[in-house]
């Protein structure tokens, strides 16, 4: 069984920074990319950040810049550095494991609140 967890989010003030942390374990099979997605309420999720295991990484638009993504030291970990948050960040993050077929494994999510 697979277990991805996010941790991390809570609530920080516009321009705050956060740094949301993932960890994936179990029977986890072809996988050379991590990625983090978010969703904000009545909008549909969308990727923040992703990098694979060959180094590269991209962003969405509208937190380049501002966030950055790096894998960890232990095997399937994934960390989201966000700076300078901005009121539109407000989101359930999502971490997300898979490869150039489709992220496969997800976790339940972690809450970050940005207050003015």
């Amino acid at each position: 069984q697979v277990q991805v967890v996010e941790s991390g989010g809570g609530l920080v003030q516009v321009g705050g920074s956060l740094r949301l942390s993932c960890a994936a374990s179990g029977r986890i099979f072809d996988i050379n990319r991590m990625g983090w997605y978010r969703q904000a309420p009545g909008k549909q999720r969308e990727l923040v950040a992703a990098t694979t295991s060959g180094g590269s990484t991209n962003y969405a638009d509208s937190v380049k810049g501002r966030f950055t993504i790096s894998r960890g030291n232990a095997k399937n970990t994934v960390y989201l550095q966000m700076d300078s948050l901005i009121l539109e960040d407000a989101a359930v993050y999502y971490c997300a494991l898979g490869n150039e077929y489709g992220m496969h494994y997800w976790g339940k999510g972690t809450l970050v609140t940005v207050s003015s």
